[in-house]
């Protein structure tokens, strides 16, 4: 699963199956869940039983796949199971469990791959020609102007102005971002968060995910109908960038949307009386894979991103760092953990010292960040190098930051109480194996994990004479 699905993925599992039984009635919502959230090998299963019209026994799901890979089918199967696509079974009393695909979402799915019906799922193309026709050429520019404007917002606590190449946020757009943790407030200035830095990292549509995410847990307290907000979303994502839609089948949750969307450059909406709205890159990637979604960000030519895909900064042992680039918002970032010195048309020069990266992590921002930032957008001619960045920069780095950090936290979940040493060694293995232990302690039966869900599955499924262990 690509990083722009974590999120989101993230959010789809904290809802209850209500909600999933609303959802998959659209077959666009179902085709987008299929496509983006799934791997490989779970939309292998997905299509093996579309077709089905009895429950699979898990004997023969397991045969499918090889005994190596246990790991990926556990996953696969929880993943499904997890966004209620997957349910188990008895076929008879005291036969062996079954799988079979939950409804509406089969059924959904099946829809959007055959076609036909009159859902209107994948939006309604205007049927008459707009009187001024917006190009992709046009959109392109509208959405990177107010992503850029969100952006430049963010990294504005660097004193830079961006005047020029940002645009005016409405207060709900800065409202959102701050109650997402991207930035704070002090005074009348704002600041960057750890958090906020690391959306900066992400790539577009990533970036584009974390703010709907954001949208979607506060679309109640504005008396919006998540369901209907979750449903529009999928829709843009399977919407023709350049086409025009009809705004006549959207509920009046999805026309309050046009506007806030608007705001952050994913839609284009004329006017509010125009009866018609254009989706931008930003929408119509939202359900890309990620191999597709790499070259339209290249080709969206994002703030953060050469068009050509190359790096544009150089750095040296002695902590001087040169950055071959005109763009503001580039400029911006580089000052929130350099001290920059000297500009010029089209390169700027400075240094990282001890009390910029101090400041950086003031502000939250972490040492693996900075180096990660470093190292995406070097210089060709510092890619030559192995590694890449020099090996003392990356090091000093590190220890300013842990000047004043000594403890790093983990999230997660701690089993316990384990009855005997058998009880506790197979889930801790099978922890390790799916790659979701982060400590144990074999003397005392207990160890830690940052997923529970595949390890509670694993559990529920061991022989009744195993009694299963604590979660702290």
């Amino acid at each position: 699963m690509s990083v722009s699905s974590l999120r989101s993925f993230d959010y789809l599992e904290s809802l209850p199956g209500t909600v999933f039984n609303r959802l998959y009635q659209q077959p666009s919502t179902a085709l987008a869940i299929f496509r983006r959230m799934l791997t490989h090998l779970a939309k292998s299963f997905v299509m093996a039983m579309l077709y089905i019209s009895h429950p699979l026994p898990v004997t023969d799901l397991e045969s499918w796949v090889r005994a190596d890979s246990r790991r990926e089918r556990d996953h696969a199967l929880s993943l499904l199971e997890r966004l209620h696509v997957l349910s188990t079974a008895s076929l008879n009393p005291g036969q062996p469990r079954a799988y079979t695909l939950t409804n509406p979402f089969a059924a959904s799915l099946r829809l959007a791959l055959t076609g036909g019906g009159n859902h209107r799922s994948f939006g309604i193309p205007c049927s008459t020609p707009a009187k001024n026709p917006v190009t992709i050429a046009e959109l392109d520019n509208i959405a990177r102007g107010q992503w850029e404007g969100v952006l430049g917002y963010m990294v504005g606590s660097t004193g830079i102005d961006l005047s020029d190449s940002a645009v005016k946020l409405s207060h709900g757009v800065r409202t959102l971002l701050q109650l997402g943790g991207l930035v704070e407030i002090r005074g009348k200035k704002v600041e960057i968060t750890q958090d906020g830095f690391a959306f900066i990292l992400q790539e577009v549509n990533a970036q584009v995910w974390t703010v709907l995410v954001l949208y979607l847990e506060n679309a109640e307290s504005l008396q919006m109908d998540p369901v209907d907000v979750l449903s529009f979303l999928f829709m843009l994502g399977s919407l023709e960038l350049g086409q025009d839609y009809s705004k006549t089948t959207l509920t009046p949750t999805q026309i309050q949307m046009l506007d806030d969307l608007g705001d952050f450059g994913i839609v284009y909406h004329p006017s509010p009386t125009s009866s018609r709205f254009y989706p931008t890159r930003l929408a119509t990637t939202l359900t890309s894979d990620a191999g597709a979604l790499r070259s339209v960000s290249a080709g969206f030519d994002n703030a953060l991103r050469s068009a050509d895909g190359k790096g544009f900064i150089v750095i040296e042992t002695n902590y001087r760092i040169y950055a071959y680039t005109s763009s503001q918002l580039q400029i911006a970032i580089l000052q929130l953990f350099t001290r920059l010195s000297t500009r010029y048309p089209n390169m700027v020069a400075g240094k990282i010292t001890r009390e910029s990266i101090r400041r950086a992590v003031g502000m939250g921002i972490t040492s693996d960040q900075i180096i990660s930032f470093l190292s995406t957008h070097a210089h060709p001619q510092m890619r030559k190098n192995n590694p890449v960045l020099p090996p003392t920069v990356v090091d000093q780095i590190r220890l300013w930051q842990i000047e004043g950090e000594r403890m790093k936290a983990t999230v997660g979940f701690l089993f316990k109480d384990f009855v005997s040493t058998a009880e506790y060694e197979a889930p801790c293995r099978y922890a390790e194996e799916i790659g979701v232990l982060v400590w144990k302690n074999d003397a005392r039966r207990m160890f830690f994990v940052t997923r529970h869900e595949q390890i509670a599955t694993y559990l529920k499924n061991k022989p009744k004479n195993l009694k299963s262990a604590q979660v702290g």
